[in-house]
């Protein structure tokens, strides 16, 4: 861990405090282990598990700098990223983590509770049906999503979680510039405002990554999300 608490350092200036160490060791234990049985994620060793999954969550951070939210929702989280590691470094955070796979929510609850995290709460659901929620809908400072949908159709997911005033964060991979410029017409009508595109350097890691940051200036129309599947076959 000593690694990934120096890239913690250098690339985002977060000092992670031996507490924080100890929670990602086990996170990890945890991972590894539920991986021998369930296929969580397909990162399987411990230095790609630190990198690609650990600090890559902790890259959000760019995000928002010194003002990190009060409350977040993670759709389609798989394992808890970029979710949990953001809750490790900040315990006052409220958390919502979505997932529709069971073993996956089940994974989550385990590891929250391993961690002795609170205020975290883990729903089996589909995006779309968690965005018609009241306990749910526009309730979050921030929604975050990781390597779920291609951005026309993950704006319709995250966007109506969010208050105005709030804002999305999607992490992307190499296509991260071409699906802002797709998605503007997708994020107008779902209330949004394209704020900025942040580029990412993990070490080691060769594939270019973007956080993409989008501002909840109006209300999501209330046909917004459309129902299960919708979105995914028919993009804004």
């Amino acid at each position: 861990m000593e690694k990934l608490a120096q890239d913690a350092w250098n690339l985002l200036g977060i000092r992670l405090t031996p507490r924080q160490i100890a929670a990602f060791e086990r996170y990890e234990q945890e991972l590894l282990e539920w991986n021998a049985k369930f296929n969580l994620t397909a990162i399987r060793e411990s230095e790609g598990i630190r990198t690609k999954h650990f600090l890559d969550s902790l890259t959000c951070t760019l995000a928002w700098r010194d003002n990190p939210p009060a409350s977040l929702i993670d759709i389609g989280t798989g394992a808890g990223f970029p979710g949990v590691p953001l809750k490790i470094i900040q315990p006052s955070l409220q958390l919502a983590l979505i997932e529709s796979v069971g073993k996956k929510a089940e994974f989550c609850r385990h590891v929250a509770s391993a961690l002795s995290l609170d205020r975290v709460d883990v729903v089996q659901s589909r995006a779309e049906e968690v965005g018609q929620i009241p306990k749910h809908r526009e309730q979050y400072e921030w929604a975050a999503a990781r390597a779920v949908a291609s951005l026309p159709i993950l704006v319709e997911y995250l966007l109506p979680l969010v208050k105005v005033g709030g804002a999305v964060l999607a992490q992307k991979g190499v296509s991260g510039l071409a699906e802002a410029q797709a998605s503007e017409k997708a994020i107008r009508l779902l209330g949004g405002r394209m704020r900025q595109v942040i580029k990412v350097d993990l070490p080691g890691v060769a594939e270019e990554r973007y956080l993409v940051v989008i501002d909840k200036v109006a209300a999501t129309p209330p046909n917004y999300p459309r129902r299960v599947g919708i979105p995914a076959k028919k993009p804004l």
